[in-house]
């Protein structure tokens, strides 16, 4: 089916978060972000601005084309974007599914070819299908047997030392690969490979390429950091990939467990408050200080901070 015969598709008329007033009791402001459902903060409701009830599809027509959300509350929604109402009674389960669908087309559309004219001719399964594919699902909630019992004085933060990130690392500079040269395909493809880039969103991963002659793909367990654009996304890639511009590769100089890795995720990510667009980190990354636990030699306590990631709540399903 199409989703113009699923739902009526309604267009807003051209609004920005930037003239309303913040209201942290307002109501959502919905954008054409792909993180946090879309929603940019809330703001003041004003007289003459159309509401969109909750349980509506929002799609995003241009910027992160096609990811779609669910949205939970009544909400603004900004101009570039398709809002989605049914066209009879849908269950919340039925809503999300059509989302997932929405989404899965995202890899045809980029900046250049956006959505705005094809949406509504978009096709997804008929509803005894997606019951069918629902029902073959198999999930349950996961769980952890470690309790959140940690304050500050755990962590002891004011005997830790500081370390330059070329202390620890060799910083490499990634393969350099433009998004438009690679031929796109979806997660499933067999022969698919991560392409990372400089989004802070999705552990860094802006879509799924196929094998490019002559580049060979970065190794999985591999620390990346954004040294422009989002700068300072610090993510742990846990496949192979490929790394496109300003991004950057940080190899141990010695062993470091993958706990401790993301230890050290988190503590490169707080640095991002010293960088914006106008400053970037691709010739201060190496330089860049980081505090860290250490032991009576001075050298970096990896231990501690492995042990540190698996008493955290689920640091038990690492």
């Amino acid at each position: 089916m199409k989703i113009d015969e699923l739902f009526d598709i309604e267009y807003p008329k051209t609004l920005a978060y930037s003239w309303l007033i913040p209201d942290e009791n307002g109501i959502n402001f919905v954008s054409a972000q792909e993180k946090d459902n879309g929603i940019v903060g809330r703001v003041k409701r004003e007289s003459g601005i159309k509401v969109y009830p909750a349980g509506c599809i929002t799609v995003p027509l241009k910027g992160s084309v096609l990811m779609a959300h669910l949205q939970p509350e009544d909400c603004y929604v900004a101009h570039q974007i398709g809002v989605l109402i049914p066209k009879k009674e849908m269950t919340l389960v039925e809503k999300v599914f059509y989302v997932t669908c929405i989404r899965s087309h995202a890899f045809k559309y980029n900046y250049g070819r956006q959505a705005d004219r094809t949406l509504g001719r978009l096709e997804v399964p008929a509803i005894k299908d997606m019951m069918s594919c629902i029902d073959s699902l198999h999930t349950k909630p996961l769980t952890t047997d470690n309790v959140m019992n940690i304050g500050v004085n755990t962590l002891e933060i004011g005997k830790w030392k500081e370390f330059s990130v070329s202390d620890l690392f060799n910083v490499v500079y990634g393969v350099n690969l433009e998004l438009v040269n690679c031929v796109e395909t979806t997660k499933s493809d067999p022969d698919a490979i991560a392409f990372v880039s400089r989004t802070e969103s999705n552990n860094g991963v802006s879509a799924y390429v196929k094998p490019v002659s002559g580049v060979e793909p970065q190794p999985e367990n591999t620390i990346t950091v954004a040294g422009g654009g989002s700068v300072l996304a610090t993510f742990l890639q846990t496949q192979p990939f490929y790394s496109g511009r300003d991004l950057y590769l940080l190899y141990p100089k010695e062993a470091i467990s993958i706990p401790a890795k993301l230890f050290l995720v988190t503590v490169i990510k707080a640095n991002k408050y010293r960088y914006n667009y106008g400053r970037q980190a691709n010739v201060t990354l190496p330089s860049l200080k980081l505090k860290l636990p250490s032991k009576a030699d001075g050298k970096p306590d990896w231990q501690f901070m492995e042990n540190f990631i698996k008493s955290l709540p689920y640091g038990d399903r690492l």
